[in-house]
């Protein structure tokens, strides 16, 4: 049989494992390591797993991952997110779904310091649901609100998975972030905009609410200042030259932790739970890590990358229709997968057909993480949804579901703009790191 075959034979075991619920990390290594000795035998696959589960997670880049999600839980139990809702909401607040378009900027602005989508969903949902059922929001619109709002976690720099397909792809941490960052304000005037055309065309799911004055919309702003100063010193910091982008997660996990002192939320308890918190965050990142470098070995091993790309490139497809077929073929895997798991599944084989057909990988890396994000909120089993779910008290999958679709189409017009106009990826990598 040919290693090819061996291969393919190979992902319909694996996808059958996922299935059945086996975790991702220990199905890939199942998969890798049988996959090994049927193809190169007990002696190679014995050396690989003496050496690949060290080596997959040793790298020093890698350290930024547990500073970024450290400094994201600090910053959640600082509070920070209570005060951008609050600033968010004295802005635009009083028009119809204002409520809804302030969860939204606050959701961007976290996102921005939390670097998790899931993270972000559900701490705002903890903060903006309540008050979006006391002021009679419809629940489709508030939870789904909340679930796309969330994804912005995943897009606006600083970014986990951004920083993962940086170091798995060898391209520059900072030059993905300084892409991602256009199409993340994007993503966000665009899911403000699904609000206010769903709230005009049915005024019933979201009312009106009272105006704040000027000296409330002041006070509310500089409540926020923290959120500003740990964002302009992380991330301007790396395009300033000033520090390395491990650095910079350093330094923000440190200005998180001394911002949740100055306001009081941090105790020796509530330290404690935060490095568990990130601890189990990390360990379950660099499991997933070590499961993609076992199966990753034995893929190499098959031929079946390089199979892939002659086979396209014997077909003669336009680039743009393939690149199309993947992105459709993202959205699907996403109804059934977390993000993480996609991009290191998928990424052996999908990143050799990109470079392959001379697309930028800087530029492609903020499509796929624009297209994961969008499974992210994808019924049946968008991970963004139950947690939206497992916070809010009766709230049905059908519910949220029903007020995602705004939100999907949101997206579509977004990767549409970003295929269509690359330039709105590239432009700031070229202006700030050139």
């Amino acid at each position: 049989m040919e290693t090819t075959t061996i291969g393919l034979i190979a992902f319909v075991v694996l996808f059958g494992l996922i299935a059945i619920r086996v975790p991702i990390a220990i199905a890939m290594g199942i998969v890798g390591m049988v996959g090994g000795l049927i193809i190169n035998g007990f002696d190679s696959v014995a050396f690989i797993m003496g050496s690949v589960p060290f080596e997959s997670i040793f790298p020093y880049s890698l350290s930024v991952i547990p500073l970024f999600i450290l400094m994201g839980v600090f910053s959640s139990k600082a509070g920070l997110s209570r005060a951008l809702y609050d600033a968010a909401h004295a802005f635009i607040g009083h028009y119809r779904g204002g409520l809804a378009m302030a969860t939204v900027g606050a959701c961007a602005a976290f996102g921005a310091i939390c670097g998790s989508s899931l993270a972000t969903a559900a701490t705002m949902c903890r903060v903006a649901m309540p008050e979006m059922r006391r002021r009679n929001y419809d629940d489709g619109l508030a939870s789904a609100t909340i679930a796309a709002g969330g994804t912005l976690g995943v897009l606006i720099p600083p970014s986990v998975i951004m920083v993962i397909y940086a170091i798995l792809t060898e391209q520059s941490i900072g030059r993905l972030f300084a892409a991602a960052l256009i199409p993340g304000l994007l993503a966000t005037i665009l899911y403000m905009l699904a609000v206010r055309i769903k709230t005009a065309r049915n005024p019933e799911l979201a009312p009106a609410d009272i105006p704040v004055d000027w000296s409330g919309r002041i006070i509310s702003m500089l409540n926020v200042w923290p959120v500003i100063l740990l964002f302009t010193v992380v991330i301007g910091g790396i395009y300033a030259g000033w520090f390395s982008p491990t650095e910079a997660a350093a330094i923000g996990a440190i200005g998180a932790f001394f911002l949740a002192l100055l306001k009081r939320k941090m105790d020796r308890q509530t330290f404690i739970e935060c490095l568990e918190e990130t601890a189990s965050s990390t360990g379950m990142i660099f499991m997933i890590l070590i499961g993609t470098a076992v199966f990753n070995y034995f893929v190499e091993t098959t031929g079946l990358p390089q199979a892939l790309v002659a086979y396209v490139s014997e077909l003669g497809w336009n680039e743009y229709t393939i690149l199309i077929l993947l992105i459709v073929f993202y959205i699907i895997l996403g109804c059934f997968m977390d993000a993480l798991s996609m991009i290191l599944l998928t990424l052996p084989f999908v990143y050799p057909l990109i470079t392959n057909m001379g697309f930028d990988p800087i530029w492609f890396g903020v499509i796929m993480v624009s297209v994961v994000e969008v499974g992210l909120i994808t019924p049946p089993v968008g991970m963004n949804l139950f947690i939206i779910m497992a916070g809010t008290p009766g709230l049905k999958l059908q519910t949220i579901s029903r007020g995602v679709v705004a939100f999907l189409m949101a997206d579509v017009v977004r990767l549409t703009l970003l295929i269509l106009f690359p330039t709105l990826s590239l432009w700031l990598p070229a202006l700030l790191m050139d």
